[in-house]
């Protein structure tokens, strides 16, 4: 028992660190807060590529497609310029800085590591999409996360130009950012001109070829997925959020999986991963929840103490929209060895049907649409693959429900003889005699 605790404290302790760390963080929320941007895009480029030809003849005939192809064009396709401003805003926030400053010049410093292109007439200089999109992601991470850090450390220091008493404060952090900015450009050109001395040409292309890519492909894997929702399943175990502590580091290789099948949709090609990062992961993985836990919320519904009966009353619709707080302390899955079995295996057995289902071809790769948490399984499924995919989310709540069945059952037969009057030692001994009859 004590060496459990005690493994218990470390990874906590482990976990806390994760947490607190002040750069995962500024990443993390850097990438939450363009949701909006995301989610907007993501719906449009539904909207706009639906294959229904009458739809889409419909939508040529009345002028409306050369509409709806532009909220795509300036939301999934610039993501590297929302991300980079967001986690140059989110750094310098969480260092008690100008926030927005540090996002100006993160976004000014992204502009001059990117290069410029030619257009046909050899004369005009143009800015291409190539680097602005998803491919751009990881260059916009690095910058955000330096700029903003160095921004503060100046002004922290004192190394900025000071306006004397009286002055708006506007105008005071106007000139303040003067310094950042300056070392900023300093420091971009210098990382441009070192990287067009190499054969990549420019940071982008060295990024993307020996990070970005093998970092996708790893995220991409069957099997370093399946280790990622171990480790989620297993700090929840312990009683810490682990999709919080785990996505903090996974979620920058996630969404770039994500956003390369939505802009592969969009433009109509194979999509690339069968893994779609978030997308897979909110609906197969963590149907119900973090666990796949909606077949205990339904197995609540059924069972025959009062006690469990009225938790599922009120689990059962977070549990449908993918929260499941109320079943992970409520029945509780948290240090419960008795649910620890399916709470590791359910998600993961999930998780291999649907890669087994997505590669067969039974359905289509998710599109990557990223449907926002709170959406009701089966229409999450829906938006993000067609009919195919709600069958197969109910065929992974059936396996959900059979899998914690023999672990649940001996839970509520206990809590009823212990509501019949039982001493709690003596009904946990009959539940589990019964169990294994």
């Amino acid at each position: 028992m004590g060496q459990t605790t005690s493994f218990r404290v470390k990874v906590q302790r482990f976990a806390s660190a994760i947490q607190k760390n002040k750069y995962i963080n500024s990443v993390s929320n850097g990438l939450s807060s363009i949701l909006p941007v995301i989610l907007g895009g993501a719906i449009f480029t539904l909207i706009d590529t639906i294959n229904i030809p009458a739809y889409q003849t419909f939508l040529v005939n009345t002028g409306l497609k050369a509409l709806t192809e532009i909220p795509p064009m300036i939301t999934i396709d610039l993501l590297a310029l929302y991300a980079v401003f967001a986690i140059a805003y989110t750094t310098a926030t969480q260092f008690k800085s100008d926030a927005f400053s540090a996002g100006v010049v993160a976004l000014m410093s992204f502009f001059i590591v990117t290069p410029l292109g030619v257009l046909s007439d050899e004369a005009t200089l143009a800015l291409s999409y190539q680097w602005l999109g998803s491919t751009g992601l990881f260059v916009a991470i690095l910058i955000g996360v330096l700029i903003g850090r160095l921004s503060t450390l100046i002004i922290d220091n004192g190394y900025y130009i000071k306006m004397p008493k009286g002055v708006p404060p506007t105008i005071e952090k106007s000139f303040a950012a003067l310094t950042p900015a300056f070392m900023a450009i300093i420091l971009m050109l210098m990382v441009r001109g070192i990287f067009e001395l190499t054969p990549f040409g420019n940071i982008h292309e060295f990024i993307y070829t020996l990070v970005q890519v093998p970092l996708v492909n790893l995220g991409g894997s069957w099997w370093a997925y399946l280790i990622v929702v171990f480790v989620m399943s297993l700090l929840w175990f312990f009683g810490i959020h682990g999709t919080i502590v785990v996505m903090g580091v996974i979620l920058p290789i996630w969404t770039s999986l994500r956003l390369e099948n939505l802009e592969a949709y969009q433009a109509g090609v194979e999509l690339p991963h069968t893994i779609a990062g978030g997308a897979f992961f909110m609906t197969y993985t963590a149907i119900g929840g973090t666990g796949a836990t909606i077949g205990l919320a339904v197995l609540l519904l059924m069972a025959k103490s009062k006690r469990y009966k009225t938790l599922g009353k009120l689990a059962i619709v977070p549990g449908l929209t993918g929260i499941n707080e109320p079943i992970m302390f409520g029945v509780p899955l948290v240090l419960n060895m008795k649910l620890l079995i399916p709470l590791i295996v359910a998600p993961l057995a999930t998780s291999i049907i649907a890669m087994l289902a997505t590669t067969i071809g039974l359905v289509e790769p998710l599109r990557g649409i990223g449907v926002p948490l709170g959406t009701p399984i089966f229409i999450n499924g829906f938006l993000e693959g067609g009919w195919r995919v709600p069958i197969l989310q109910l065929v992974l709540l059936l396996v959900s429900l059979a899998l914690f069945y023999p672990f649940f059952r001996s839970l509520d037969r206990e809590a009823l003889l212990v509501e019949q009057g039982e001493d709690p030692e003596v009904a946990a001994d009959k539940a589990a005699k019964a169990s294994n009859a």
